[in-house]
């Protein structure tokens, strides 16, 4: 992976999104459903695109909602719909498309209620309050239940767009119920949007069966319930926030304000050419909080204070700065987080285990073993952690995307979708009840387990490069040995639920690789892991990329 010479820097003016040609392309453009880069394709996280490449327009999302309401009333889901949209500048005209539709089909749609800053308007909420949302709307009950829909590409580039269906669980829907919606929507768009319901905006804001709903008070106004923001508020040291101009922009004053927390917001910026944010490794701007180059900003104050911290654009994704090492891999306070968690929730089942995504670090399986925890390896997903955090069998769940969510102090769910909110506020947490950050906290583990070293290598792949990357098996790996060490499996099915990985692991004791492609973007990604050093990491990765180039090469 080459490293741009912009990283780190702020972008050239002239590099940013033409937002008016941006947002005339989603009106404008019409997909050609016989072309598969132009259909609706549902990844690891709903369906992504941009309309400057006719892969998210306006009848992408017509299709798509209708398909979703097709959906519910095939499964007797007739309680209110929660949407909720980022600060990509797609977001908004695919939150009025998608209302015109939702409007249409007589669903009961709850929409953000606005804000002083949004002066009314409907404003922008986060991933992990839509979840959060459907969940306390459905405790109790067995009928009527709630789902939702989350409008946004979660870090992807300011020329992107995303729509997202959270299902009566909270969580991101599993792949039977978006590939249902997926192949409907698609059926729509052959049929050029015959079977499509809709009316217009300013008709569907006054239908009946649309609500206002304050996202941030029901979710600011609990947070007490999952975290010990008194030790954060007593701790006398000094906390920071930086939203990167996300859907929790507004809701970052709300909890310091109500919450009396030490914790200085440092900017509540709109803008969605996004040019306050730092380029990312390949020269675009990308507003992923776990990346050096994109949080270049934050990393230089680090010494202003004792934890900073930041989400990516829909708040589902967590960034922690410490003053003692800067910029935390996102494995290294995944394990920190488990080991504190489990370690400081007494109400917690004994039984609770933790989940991972099979490409996380194998310090967080030392980590638990070292607590007497189970860990449960699934595939690259936080769908996979839905059903075990709800029913409490997961205590946490996390993946190395710097994606987690966690359980209430009372043992109960509180939100089934990744929660960057609340595990930006634990990194505080720690520090407050513990006294060391958890860069600090993260060397004491490695002196007990060992120093592993981690790095996820992307590359650029097209599409059916990608579906023969996703098709590796084990018969492809020849070899008894990986970078001078015996195998010890390998994996096309995650351990912990024995679903398809998607891709390929390869395990030895002190080391591992995972080869698979991104579910959002034209790149494959090569995981590895090595216990033993760079030079080590570097023969897991050389031997990786020999075979994935293999693969590639047809």
């Amino acid at each position: 992976m080459s490293i741009h010479s912009t990283a780190g820097r702020l972008p050239d003016e002239h590099s940013l999104t033409n937002l008016p040609r941006l947002v005339s392309r989603y009106y404008s453009e019409r997909p050609d459903p016989s072309d598969p880069a132009q259909q609706v394709a549902f990844g690891t996280s709903g369906h992504r695109g941009s309309s400057l490449k006719s892969s998210f327009n306006e009848w992408h999302i017509l299709a798509v909602t209708q398909a979703i309401c097709d959906y519910r009333r095939g499964q007797g889901i007739d309680g209110p719909l929660f949407i909720g949209m980022d600060t990509h500048a797609l977001s908004e005209p695919a939150f009025v498309s998608a209302l015109e539709v939702l409007a249409a089909n007589r669903i009961e749609t709850r929409i953000d209620a606005g804000c002083s800053e949004t002066r009314g308007e409907p404003g922008y909420t986060p991933t992990p309050a839509i979840s959060k949302a459907i969940l306390d709307y459905n405790k109790g009950r067995s009928s009527g239940l709630a789902d939702g829909i989350v409008i946004t590409p979660s870090h992807n580039p300011p020329a992107d767009g995303g729509f997202k269906y959270n299902a009566t669980n909270g969580g991101p829907a599993d792949t039977g119920v978006t590939k249902w919606i997926q192949e409907r929507a698609n059926e729509l768009l052959v049929a050029g949007l015959n079977g499509v319901q809709r009316i217009d905006y300013a008709s569907a804001l006054k239908a009946p069966t649309t609500q206002r709903h304050d996202f941030i008070e029901q979710y600011v106004g609990d947070l007490e319930q999952v975290l010990d923001l008194q030790a954060i508020r007593g701790s006398g040291l000094k906390f920071a926030v930086d939203p990167l101009g996300g859907a929790g922009v507004h809701y970052w004053t709300r909890i310091t304000e109500l919450y009396d927390l030490p914790l200085e917001v440092l900017s509540t910026r709109i803008d969605p050419t996004f040019r306050f944010m730092r380029v990312d490794w390949d020269g675009k701007i990308r507003m992923d909080c776990s990346s050096p180059h994109a949080m270049a900003g934050l990393i230089e104050n680090k010494d202003r204070f004792d934890v900073s911290f930041a989400c990516d654009t829909d708040h589902d994704r967590h960034g922690i700065v410490a003053r003692s090492v800067g910029l935390l891999n996102p494995n290294h306070y995944l394990a920190v987080a488990i080991e504190y968690l489990f370690t400081h929730r007494p109400q917690w089942a004994a039984q609770a285990a933790i989940g991972k995504t099979l490409v996380s670090s194998s310090m967080i399986d030392r980590v638990a073993k070292g607590i007497g925890r189970e860990v449960v390896e699934v595939p690259v997903g936080f769908k996979w952690f839905v059903d075990g955090l709800i029913e409490g069998r997961f205590g946490f769940g996390g993946e190395e995307s710097a994606g987690a969510s966690f359980l209430r102090k009372d043992g109960s769910a509180w939100s089934t979708d990744k929660d960057g909110i609340i595990l930006g506020l634990l990194a505080a947490e720690i520090t407050a009840v513990t006294g060391k950050d958890p860069g600090e906290r993260y060397q004491a583990l490695t002196e007990r387990f060992g120093a592993p070293v981690y790095q996820r290598i992307d590359a650029p792949a097209d599409r059916e490069q990608k579906a023969r990357l996703s098709k590796l098996s084990a018969s492809q790996v020849t070899a008894s040995e990986l970078a001078g060490q015996p195998i010890t499996a390998i994996l096309t099915e995650a351990p912990g639920n024995g679903a398809a990985i998607g891709g390929l692991k390869v395990v030895t004791d002190n080391g591992w690789f995972a080869a698979r492609p991104s579910g959002t973007e034209d790149v494959y990604k090569i995981y590895a892991e090595s216990f033993e050093g760079d030079a080590h990491l570097k023969r897991i990765q050389d031997e990786a990329k020999a075979l994935v180039d293999s693969v590639l090469a047809g």
